[in-house]
Protein backbone atom coordinates (compact mmCIF):
# COMPACT_ATOMS: atom_id res chain seq x y z
CA UNK A 1 0.00 0.00 0.00
CA UNK A 2 1.40 3.69 -0.90
CA UNK A 3 2.66 5.60 1.89
CA UNK A 4 0.37 9.12 2.44
CA UNK A 5 1.91 11.86 1.04
CA UNK A 6 1.74 15.35 3.86
CA UNK A 7 1.77 18.49 2.05
CA UNK A 8 2.76 21.57 4.22
CA UNK A 9 1.99 25.22 2.63
CA UNK A 10 1.04 28.53 3.35
CA UNK A 11 -2.42 27.84 4.36
CA UNK A 12 -2.43 25.05 6.08
CA UNK A 13 -1.37 21.19 5.97
CA UNK A 14 -3.14 18.83 3.29
CA UNK A 15 -2.76 14.59 3.25
CA UNK A 16 -3.40 12.45 0.10
CA UNK A 17 -3.74 8.93 0.12
CA UNK A 18 -4.23 6.49 -3.01
CA UNK A 19 -7.66 5.23 -3.43
CA UNK A 20 -7.82 2.46 -5.98
CA UNK A 21 -5.85 3.30 -8.97
CA UNK A 22 -5.91 7.86 -8.13
CA UNK A 23 -4.78 9.82 -5.35
CA UNK A 24 -7.01 12.39 -3.12
CA UNK A 25 -6.75 14.61 -0.86
CA UNK A 26 -8.35 12.66 2.47
CA UNK A 27 -7.47 15.30 5.17
CA UNK A 28 -7.69 19.10 5.67
CA UNK A 29 -5.71 20.13 8.86
CA UNK A 30 -4.39 23.60 9.86
CA UNK A 31 -6.15 25.60 7.73
CA UNK A 32 -5.36 29.14 6.88
CA UNK A 33 -1.90 29.01 8.79
CA UNK A 34 1.03 28.94 7.24
CA UNK A 35 2.78 25.46 8.07
CA UNK A 36 6.96 25.53 7.17
CA UNK A 37 7.20 21.99 8.14
CA UNK A 38 5.97 18.51 8.55
CA UNK A 39 7.53 15.69 9.60
CA UNK A 40 6.11 12.15 10.60
CA UNK A 41 8.31 10.39 13.71
CA UNK A 42 8.73 6.75 14.50
CA UNK A 43 5.79 6.86 16.77
CA UNK A 44 3.55 7.39 13.43
CA UNK A 45 3.24 11.16 15.39
CA UNK A 46 3.01 14.23 12.89
CA UNK A 47 4.74 17.49 13.89
CA UNK A 48 4.16 20.74 12.21
CA UNK A 49 5.69 23.91 12.35
CA UNK A 50 3.38 26.63 12.02
CA UNK A 51 4.94 30.40 10.91
CA UNK A 52 2.79 32.76 12.28
CA UNK A 53 4.21 36.48 11.38
CA UNK A 54 4.12 38.39 14.69
CA UNK A 55 2.30 35.69 16.27
CA UNK A 56 5.92 33.59 16.37
CA UNK A 57 6.35 29.81 15.73
CA UNK A 58 4.57 27.45 16.96
CA UNK A 59 4.67 23.76 17.19
CA UNK A 60 1.47 21.10 16.74
CA UNK A 61 1.90 17.73 17.31
CA UNK A 62 -0.78 14.28 16.58
CA UNK A 63 -0.79 11.11 17.32
CA UNK A 64 -4.75 10.15 15.15
CA UNK A 65 -3.02 11.42 11.78
CA UNK A 66 -4.17 14.96 11.68
CA UNK A 67 -7.90 14.57 13.09
CA UNK A 68 -6.76 16.02 16.44
CA UNK A 69 -3.88 18.56 17.12
CA UNK A 70 -1.74 19.64 20.87
CA UNK A 71 0.44 22.70 21.09
CA UNK A 72 4.31 21.42 22.08
CA UNK A 73 6.70 24.35 22.85
CA UNK A 74 8.68 25.48 20.22
CA UNK A 75 12.58 25.78 20.58
CA UNK A 76 13.80 28.63 22.69
CA UNK A 77 16.88 30.67 22.38
CA UNK A 78 18.64 31.76 25.48
CA UNK A 79 18.72 35.55 26.29
CA UNK A 80 21.15 37.34 24.58
CA UNK A 81 23.48 38.67 27.17
CA UNK A 82 23.72 42.34 26.90
CA UNK A 83 27.64 42.65 26.05
CA UNK A 84 27.00 40.30 23.29
CA UNK A 85 28.75 41.67 20.33
CA UNK A 86 26.93 38.90 17.98
CA UNK A 87 26.71 40.99 13.92
CA UNK A 88 25.62 40.21 10.41
CA UNK A 89 29.04 40.15 8.95
CA UNK A 90 27.76 41.40 5.38
CA UNK A 91 25.15 43.82 6.78
CA UNK A 92 26.87 44.59 10.73
CA UNK A 93 23.40 44.28 12.27
CA UNK A 94 22.32 42.44 15.49
CA UNK A 95 21.72 38.84 14.84
CA UNK A 96 18.71 37.81 16.99
CA UNK A 97 18.67 35.12 19.39
CA UNK A 98 15.24 34.00 18.81
CA UNK A 99 13.69 31.49 16.71
CA UNK A 100 12.49 32.81 13.73
CA UNK A 101 11.73 29.76 10.93
CA UNK A 102 11.99 26.45 11.68
CA UNK A 103 13.60 24.85 8.38
CA UNK A 104 14.02 21.46 9.71
CA UNK A 105 12.38 18.89 11.18
CA UNK A 106 14.17 15.07 11.53
CA UNK A 107 13.74 12.19 13.51
CA UNK A 108 16.84 10.63 15.07
CA UNK A 109 18.80 7.38 14.69
CA UNK A 110 16.66 4.44 15.30
CA UNK A 111 17.98 3.12 18.52
CA UNK A 112 16.74 6.52 19.92
CA UNK A 113 13.12 6.18 18.91
CA UNK A 114 11.78 9.54 20.86
CA UNK A 115 14.24 12.04 19.25
CA UNK A 116 13.96 14.83 17.06
CA UNK A 117 16.29 17.20 15.83
CA UNK A 118 15.05 20.31 14.62
CA UNK A 119 17.15 23.09 12.52
CA UNK A 120 16.05 26.38 12.60
CA UNK A 121 16.71 30.43 11.26
CA UNK A 122 18.78 32.10 12.40
CA UNK A 123 21.41 29.39 12.63
CA UNK A 124 20.64 27.18 15.83
CA UNK A 125 20.42 23.55 16.10
CA UNK A 126 18.17 21.96 18.74
CA UNK A 127 17.11 18.51 20.59
CA UNK A 128 14.61 16.59 22.03
CA UNK A 129 15.09 13.21 23.33
CA UNK A 130 11.01 12.80 23.97
CA UNK A 131 9.49 13.46 20.86
CA UNK A 132 9.25 16.96 21.17
CA UNK A 133 7.31 17.55 24.61
CA UNK A 134 11.14 19.62 25.60
CA UNK A 135 13.82 21.18 23.30
CA UNK A 136 17.51 21.76 23.79
CA UNK A 137 19.68 24.26 22.07
CA UNK A 138 23.10 22.31 20.78
CA UNK A 139 25.35 25.09 22.47
CA UNK A 140 28.62 23.44 21.11
CA UNK A 141 27.10 24.30 18.05
CA UNK A 142 25.92 28.02 18.51
CA UNK A 143 28.72 29.07 20.80
CA UNK A 144 31.40 27.64 18.38
CA UNK A 145 33.85 30.59 16.84
CA UNK A 146 32.94 30.36 13.44
CA UNK A 147 29.10 30.52 13.87
CA UNK A 148 29.23 34.23 13.64
CA UNK A 149 31.00 34.69 10.34
CA UNK A 150 27.60 32.34 9.16
CA UNK A 151 25.64 34.76 6.81
CA UNK A 152 22.54 34.48 5.38
CA UNK A 153 21.46 33.34 1.82
CA UNK A 154 17.53 33.85 0.33
CA UNK A 155 17.34 34.76 4.23
CA UNK A 156 17.71 37.47 6.23
CA UNK A 157 19.87 34.71 8.35
CA UNK A 158 22.06 31.97 8.13
CA UNK A 159 19.21 28.99 8.46
CA UNK A 160 19.87 25.01 9.30
CA UNK A 161 18.29 23.33 6.57
CA UNK A 162 19.43 19.89 6.29
CA UNK A 163 20.03 17.56 9.17
CA UNK A 164 21.46 14.10 8.68
CA UNK A 165 21.83 11.87 11.63
CA UNK A 166 24.24 8.56 10.02
CA UNK A 167 22.30 5.23 10.33
CA UNK A 168 25.63 3.43 11.22
CA UNK A 169 26.19 5.42 14.45
CA UNK A 170 23.43 7.02 16.65
CA UNK A 171 26.36 9.46 17.66
CA UNK A 172 26.98 11.33 14.32
CA UNK A 173 25.33 14.26 12.74
CA UNK A 174 25.57 16.26 10.01
CA UNK A 175 23.70 19.69 9.08
CA UNK A 176 23.53 21.78 6.02
CA UNK A 177 23.82 25.69 6.41
CA UNK A 178 22.90 28.63 4.37
CA UNK A 179 25.08 29.98 3.96
CA UNK A 180 27.99 27.82 6.34
CA UNK A 181 28.44 24.62 4.23
CA UNK A 182 28.31 21.19 5.76
CA UNK A 183 28.90 20.42 9.56
CA UNK A 184 29.28 17.39 11.18
CA UNK A 185 29.91 16.15 14.24
CA UNK A 186 30.94 12.66 15.51
CA UNK A 187 30.84 12.90 19.33
CA UNK A 188 26.91 13.45 19.82
CA UNK A 189 26.88 16.84 19.11
CA UNK A 190 29.79 17.81 21.67
CA UNK A 191 32.05 19.14 18.79
CA UNK A 192 31.65 20.08 15.42
CA UNK A 193 33.31 20.69 12.11
CA UNK A 194 33.05 21.96 8.72
CA UNK A 195 33.73 19.78 6.16
CA UNK A 196 32.46 19.48 2.10
CA UNK A 197 36.39 20.24 1.19
CA UNK A 198 35.84 20.53 -3.11
CA UNK A 199 32.23 22.67 -2.88
CA UNK A 200 32.08 25.66 -4.75
CA UNK A 201 31.24 29.07 -4.03
CA UNK A 202 31.25 31.24 -7.28
CA UNK A 203 29.68 34.40 -5.52
CA UNK A 204 32.84 34.77 -3.30
CA UNK A 205 36.04 36.10 -4.59
CA UNK A 206 38.39 33.28 -6.45
CA UNK A 207 40.64 32.91 -3.48
CA UNK A 208 37.63 32.29 -0.95
CA UNK A 209 35.44 30.54 -3.13
CA UNK A 210 37.06 26.53 -2.33
CA UNK A 211 36.60 27.85 1.69
CA UNK A 212 34.23 25.14 2.94
CA UNK A 213 32.80 27.09 5.80
CA UNK A 214 31.33 29.91 2.92
CA UNK A 215 29.47 27.41 0.94
CA UNK A 216 25.90 27.89 0.31
CA UNK A 217 24.32 23.99 -0.04
CA UNK A 218 20.60 24.50 -0.75
CA UNK A 219 19.58 20.88 0.25
CA UNK A 220 22.16 17.91 1.12
CA UNK A 221 20.89 14.53 1.45
CA UNK A 222 22.54 10.80 2.21
CA UNK A 223 21.36 7.47 0.95
CA UNK A 224 20.36 5.15 3.88
CA UNK A 225 21.55 2.22 2.53
CA UNK A 226 24.99 3.33 1.51
CA UNK A 227 25.47 6.60 4.03
CA UNK A 228 29.40 7.33 2.41
CA UNK A 229 27.39 8.61 -0.52
CA UNK A 230 26.23 12.29 0.39
CA UNK A 231 24.33 14.48 -3.30
CA UNK A 232 24.14 18.25 -2.38
CA UNK A 233 22.13 20.68 -4.63
CA UNK A 234 24.21 23.81 -4.57
CA UNK A 235 23.58 27.02 -4.87
CA UNK A 236 26.68 26.79 -7.35
CA UNK A 237 25.29 23.42 -8.85
CA UNK A 238 25.40 19.58 -7.87
CA UNK A 239 28.09 18.10 -5.89
CA UNK A 240 28.44 14.32 -4.70
CA UNK A 241 30.61 12.90 -2.08
CA UNK A 242 32.17 9.60 -1.70
CA UNK A 243 33.46 9.87 1.68
CA UNK A 244 30.47 11.21 3.91
CA UNK A 245 30.80 14.79 3.16
CA UNK A 246 34.63 15.04 3.96
CA UNK A 247 35.31 15.99 0.40
CA UNK A 248 33.10 16.39 -2.86
CA UNK A 249 33.06 16.72 -6.70
CA UNK A 250 31.21 19.35 -8.96
CA UNK A 251 28.73 17.19 -11.16
CA UNK A 252 29.16 20.29 -14.66
CA UNK A 253 27.02 20.03 -18.02
CA UNK A 254 23.91 18.54 -16.58
CA UNK A 255 20.99 19.97 -18.89
CA UNK A 256 19.17 22.22 -18.89
CA UNK A 257 20.62 23.49 -15.36
CA UNK A 258 22.63 22.72 -12.30
CA UNK A 259 20.88 25.08 -10.51
CA UNK A 260 17.75 24.36 -8.03
CA UNK A 261 16.96 23.66 -4.45
CA UNK A 262 15.43 20.06 -3.70
CA UNK A 263 17.62 16.65 -4.05
CA UNK A 264 16.36 13.16 -2.96
CA UNK A 265 18.04 9.89 -3.15
CA UNK A 266 17.27 6.72 -3.88
CA UNK A 267 17.21 4.56 0.00
CA UNK A 268 18.83 1.57 -1.51
CA UNK A 269 20.72 2.97 -4.47
CA UNK A 270 23.00 5.95 -3.98
CA UNK A 271 24.02 6.33 -7.60
CA UNK A 272 19.91 7.17 -8.54
CA UNK A 273 19.07 10.69 -7.33
CA UNK A 274 16.87 13.61 -8.76
CA UNK A 275 17.05 17.19 -8.64
CA UNK A 276 14.35 19.92 -10.10
CA UNK A 277 16.32 22.81 -12.02
CA UNK A 278 15.69 26.11 -12.77
CA UNK A 279 17.18 29.14 -13.56
CA UNK A 280 20.13 30.94 -11.29
CA UNK A 281 19.58 33.34 -8.87
CA UNK A 282 17.59 36.55 -10.02
CA UNK A 283 15.32 34.63 -12.29
CA UNK A 284 14.36 31.60 -10.79
CA UNK A 285 12.13 29.70 -12.68
CA UNK A 286 12.14 26.41 -15.14
CA UNK A 287 14.34 26.85 -17.76
CA UNK A 288 12.46 27.99 -20.70
CA UNK A 289 9.25 27.63 -18.85
CA UNK A 290 8.99 24.10 -18.76
CA UNK A 291 8.83 21.99 -15.66
CA UNK A 292 11.05 18.72 -15.59
CA UNK A 293 12.77 16.67 -13.56
CA UNK A 294 16.59 15.49 -13.54
CA UNK A 295 17.40 11.86 -13.02
CA UNK A 296 21.24 10.18 -12.25
CA UNK A 297 20.99 6.50 -12.82
CA UNK A 298 25.16 5.88 -12.42
CA UNK A 299 26.19 8.69 -9.70
CA UNK A 300 26.07 11.62 -11.91
CA UNK A 301 28.02 10.29 -15.00
CA UNK A 302 24.76 10.60 -16.95
CA UNK A 303 21.68 12.29 -16.62
CA UNK A 304 17.93 12.26 -17.76
CA UNK A 305 15.03 14.99 -18.02
CA UNK A 306 12.21 13.96 -17.47
CA UNK A 307 9.51 15.23 -18.60
CA UNK A 308 6.17 12.98 -19.22
CA UNK A 309 2.92 14.27 -17.47
CA UNK A 310 4.85 17.78 -16.55
CA UNK A 311 3.81 20.86 -18.29
CA UNK A 312 6.19 22.46 -20.67
CA UNK A 313 5.53 25.48 -21.75
CA UNK A 314 4.34 29.00 -19.58
CA UNK A 315 5.16 26.75 -16.61
CA UNK A 316 6.84 29.03 -13.55
CA UNK A 317 6.79 27.48 -10.86
CA UNK A 318 9.65 27.43 -8.02
CA UNK A 319 10.06 24.43 -5.98
CA UNK A 320 11.75 24.76 -2.51
CA UNK A 321 14.21 22.66 -1.43
CA UNK A 322 11.94 20.69 1.16
CA UNK A 323 9.09 20.12 -1.47
CA UNK A 324 10.69 17.29 -3.39
CA UNK A 325 10.61 14.18 -1.67
CA UNK A 326 10.76 10.44 -1.75
CA UNK A 327 9.39 7.44 -0.30
CA UNK A 328 10.98 4.92 1.38
CA UNK A 329 10.54 1.80 -1.58
CA UNK A 330 12.72 4.48 -4.00
CA UNK A 331 9.65 4.22 -6.44
CA UNK A 332 7.49 7.11 -5.03
CA UNK A 333 8.22 10.82 -5.78
CA UNK A 334 6.64 13.59 -5.45
CA UNK A 335 7.17 17.36 -5.88
CA UNK A 336 5.22 20.71 -5.09
CA UNK A 337 5.72 24.12 -6.27
CA UNK A 338 5.06 28.05 -4.79
CA UNK A 339 1.95 28.02 -7.64
CA UNK A 340 0.15 25.07 -5.66
CA UNK A 341 1.18 22.26 -8.21
CA UNK A 342 1.66 18.84 -7.31
CA UNK A 343 2.54 16.50 -9.21
CA UNK A 344 3.59 12.29 -8.16
CA UNK A 345 5.61 9.62 -9.82
CA UNK A 346 4.83 5.93 -8.66
CA UNK A 347 7.96 5.05 -11.19
CA UNK A 348 11.04 6.83 -10.21
CA UNK A 349 9.70 9.92 -12.01
CA UNK A 350 9.36 8.13 -16.06
CA UNK A 351 5.65 9.24 -15.91
CA UNK A 352 4.12 11.95 -13.95
CA UNK A 353 0.88 12.51 -12.92
CA UNK A 354 -1.24 15.86 -11.61
CA UNK A 355 -2.21 15.80 -8.12
CA UNK A 356 -3.44 19.87 -8.04
CA UNK A 357 -3.30 22.84 -9.23
CA UNK A 358 -5.47 24.63 -6.63
CA UNK A 359 -3.30 23.79 -3.54
CA UNK A 360 -1.08 27.11 -1.61
CA UNK A 361 2.38 27.91 -2.12
CA UNK A 362 4.08 24.16 -1.05
CA UNK A 363 6.83 24.60 1.74
CA UNK A 364 7.74 20.73 2.48
CA UNK A 365 6.25 17.30 1.53
CA UNK A 366 6.78 14.14 3.37
CA UNK A 367 5.52 10.51 2.73
CA UNK A 368 4.20 8.98 6.11
CA UNK A 369 5.95 5.51 5.95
Amino acid sequence: MAAPLWVATRKGLFRLSRNGSHWEIDRATLLGDPVSMVLVDRQGAVHAAQDLGHFGVKLKRSRDAGLSWEDRPAPIYPPKPDDEQDLDPTRGTPVPWSLKTVWSLETGHESHADELWCGTIPGGLFRSSDGGDHWSLIDSLWNHPSRKQWVGGGADFPGIHSILVDPRDADTVRIGVSCAGLWVSRDDAANWKCEGRGMRAAFMPPEQAYEPSVQDPHRIVQCPAAPDRIWIQHHNGIFRSDDAGESCEEIEAVEPSTFGFGVVVHPEDPDRAWFVPGIKDEARYPVDGAVVVTRTRDGGRSFETLRNGLPQAHAYDIVYRHALAIDLTGELLAFGSTTGNLWLSEDQGDHWQTLSTSLPPIYCLRFAN
